[in-house]
């Protein structure tokens, strides 16, 4: 196998300095590198200017701070809680559509991936005045489109608050340990990326939202260990592959009449609803539905004054067909929506009537993000992969799919955020090694108008440590072409022969090697590249960014190609001259600790030692909508499920393993590790394992992060 070095090796810019230092993990987990951002960004409607939200944790202070585009100078505070006697330290914040009022979150409380419970104050921005929209935590609260009314979720009850009169409709009263309002269980919010079940229609007269019914979802129970003198179960409903699911329904609110219907969409009782939205068009519901193996999605419209529905766009493929957020109205009721059904993610338009005008961008790369559209010039805006799929350029292009230019280098890690008006974007850079860089530019012609914010103090700072460059190239594998980058130790010797860890994460449509900044992980690996290890990452068969057809070459297979490649990869780098391919390691969190285990077990002859986080070991025990979209059911494809689960194997362990774990996991449950942990026993296998009481899949708080990676350091050092 050929090893293609394309050479793009970035150099630190300050790399002639003298660099002594090495990057402790102390530093690293105390966040002493992390980049300044701008947060919350939100541009303005009724003035040209963008406000963001400064926090000041220490004095628990925060601030809304409103600037100018056309200069990117202050133009006032907004809010702020240090002047303001009645109201904490927030935050977060959201607008009413006319930017009258502040949603402004306090005292909020995580309970799984996206989803929190918080005080909410309303703040009138004219006269000053905050008031406490209700008297408990609530979740998901929401603006009527005239800022006149807040829908919100209690105790999974839907309520409508009138700010004028400060009284309180109770829209639903059903809610219970098995009925949801308003908001997703809790295998939607983490599949589907979204927790607000709800949405005003354009006028907020109505109210749509969706009901889960969970009553015949199976129950998983964890144990919190706590501070107590007992430990108590925590239960919740997550439905496991070939589970049964909740049962969803959609209800119509009128906000006038407070009338309540359930929304029945013709001859079609969806399985999953995976979005639903207004459009412009007051008495316009789009509503997305797709079917149990994720391979049938639909479009409906339907009208809330008729009670009728059509279906308006379908979506079918032969693996999965993703969902996505990009659908976007224009004012003629036509939308943009992007689609891989030629092979790559691109942007179509189509008639309101769901009929097809013209697929906007072609190519075989793919549209990553859609920014938005700009009536006034008819552009479109949206970052792709074209020059390369480890980097990300914006572009605009016109509706009909002429007068494509780039807004943004094509090399690095590129990103916008308009004005309302889109005549200005504040553009973000960043590339593996220059933290981000914030630059107010205009649209027009790309002119910097402004440096937002550079970060140079931590490039200062960095530039005394010993950084080493993250080499980009290609290495061919099993047939194919993959992306891979390498970090060497700074003072490298192609004399010597180096021990290599290999990092990876693997998932569907994932992505690990591209090229942007690094975070606290990767400072990691420059920590270990100081003490005499190259670290090295591959994205096999099955990441994304390539098309669809390398993306689902996994399908109904999970980690068997991915762990085919990895072991592969390894092989093909224990052959070059500096690597000692007695001292190859992988390691990875989640989906990559399934894969790191795998390695270390079908890969014995290769690998010698291996770190598994919080890993999966069996997809039966995964959940249904992300399991299912990728392997189906385990009673459809038993084979799939079994023939690559770990601990059905144990007996290949011959290297040092390390299994980690948080008690706590909401996500990928303890059970996979004691499944794993088991089997190893069973067949008196020596392994190392940790578990963190009550920590969640992230496994952080308090000093957890820190103790974790040392741990994890302190393994490669001595088995590796």
């Amino acid at each position: 196998m050929k090893l293609f070095q394309f050479a793009q090796i970035l150099l630190f810019p300050l790399v002639l300095l003298a660099q002594e230092k090495e990057i402790t993990n102390e530093e690293i987990w105390n966040f002493d590198f992390s980049a300044k951002s701008l947060q919350e960004i939100h541009p303005l409607s009724s003035v040209s200017q963008y406000s963001v939200l400064e926090l000041d944790p220490i004095k628990r202070t925060s601030k809304v701070v409103a600037y100018d585009y056309a200069t990117a100078k202050l133009a006032g505070v907004i809010v702020n809680s240090a002047t303001s006697a009645l109201l904490p330290y927030f935050t977060s914040y959201s607008f009413s559509k006319d930017e009258s009022k502040l949603l402004l979150e306090t005292n909020s409380q995580q309970i799984y991936r996206r989803s929190k419970r918080a005080q909410y104050y309303v703040y009138e921005i004219a006269t000053k005045r905050s008031s406490l929209l209700f008297g408990a935590k609530v979740q998901e609260p929401k603006f009527s489109p005239d800022g006149s009314e807040v829908a919100f979720v209690f105790n999974r009850n839907i309520y409508i608050k009138n700010l004028a009169s400060n009284t309180i409709v109770q829209v639903t009263d059903n809610g219970s340990k098995h009925i949801i309002n308003g908001l997703t269980d809790w295998v939607y919010e983490e599949e589907f990326g979204f927790v607000r079940a709800f949405d005003w229609n354009a006028d907020g007269s109505a109210l749509v939202f969706m009901q889960f019914d969970e009553t015949e979802v199976p129950t998983y129970s964890m144990d919190i260990i706590g501070q107590g003198l007992y430990p108590f179960p925590y239960t919740f409903k997550y439905p496991k592959a070939g589970e049964k699911n909740a049962v969803v329904s959609l209800y119509l609110y009128k906000v006038e009449e407070q009338t309540l219907s359930e929304i029945k969409l013709e001859e079609e009782q969806p399985y999953y609803v995976p979005r639903i939205q207004f459009s412009p068009n007051k008495n316009k519901l789009i509503v997305q539905t797709i079917n149990r193996h994720q391979n049938h999605l639909k479009l409906w419209s339907y009208d809330i004054e008729k009670y009728s529905s059509k279906v308006i766009l379908e979506e079918r493929d032969k693996a999965y067909v993703d969902v996505h957020d990009n659908l976007r109205f224009l004012k003629d009721e036509s939308f943009l929506w992007t689609s891989d059904r030629d092979g790559f993610n691109h942007l179509y338009h189509y008639n309101a009537d769901g009929t097809l005008k013209k697929q906007i961008t072609k190519g075989d790369w793919e549209v990553t993000r859609f920014f938005g559209f700009q009536e006034k010039t008819k552009e479109l805006y949206y970052a792709s992969v074209e020059p390369g799929s480890t980097e990300r350029a914006v572009y605009s292009i016109e509706l009909n799919g002429a007068g494509k230019r780039a807004l943004s280098p094509k090399k690095g890690t590129n990103g916008v955020a308009f004005s309302a008006d889109y005549k200005y974007y504040i553009h973000t850079y960043e590339d593996s090694n220059t933290p981000t860089i914030y630059n107010l530019r205009l649209t027009a012609s790309g002119k910097i108008i402004r440096s937002i914010e550079d970060n140079n103090e931590l490039k200062s700072k960095l530039a005394e440590y010993k950084i080493s460059p993250k080499e980009f190239s290609t290495i061919d594998v099993n047939g194919n072409e993959l992306n891979m980058w390498m970090i060497k130790p700074k003072d490298f010797d192609h004399n010597k022969k180096y021990p290599l860890l290999m990092f990876q994460y693997s998932g569907p449509g994932s992505q690990e090697v591209s090229n942007e900044w690094s975070d606290e992980r990767d400072l990691w690996h420059q920590s270990l590249a100081q003490k005499g290890i190259i670290v090295a990452c591959v994205d096999g068969r099955g990441t994304g960014f390539k098309g669809s057809a390398f993306k689902k070459a996994t399908y109904m297979q999970l980690v068997y190609f991915e762990t085919l490649d990895q072991i592969e990869a390894a092989r093909i780098l224990g052959q070059k001259s500096f690597i000692d391919q007695e001292r190859i390691g992988i390691w990875g969190w989640s989906y990559g600790g399934h894969m790191s285990t795998n390695c270390l077990l079908k890969g014995n002859d290769v690998f010698s030692m291996a770190i598994a986080v919080a890993p999966v070991t069996s997809w039966r025990f995964y959940d249904t909508i992300y399991t299912e979209r990728f392997m189906r059911t385990p009673q459809e494809n038993p084979d799939g499920y079994d023939l690559n689960s770990p601990f059905n194997y144990p007996e290949l362990l011959k290297g040092d393993y390390l299994l980690i774990h948080g008690s706590g996991d909401d996500n990928v449950h303890l059970q996979n590790t004691m499944r794993m942990v088991e089997a190893l026993v069973q067949e008196n296998k020596n392994f190392e394992w940790m578990i963190y009481p009550d920590k969640s899949h992230g496994i952080y708080g308090g000093n957890t992060r820190l103790h974790l990676y040392n741990k994890m350091t302190n393994f490669v050092l001595t088995k590796l």
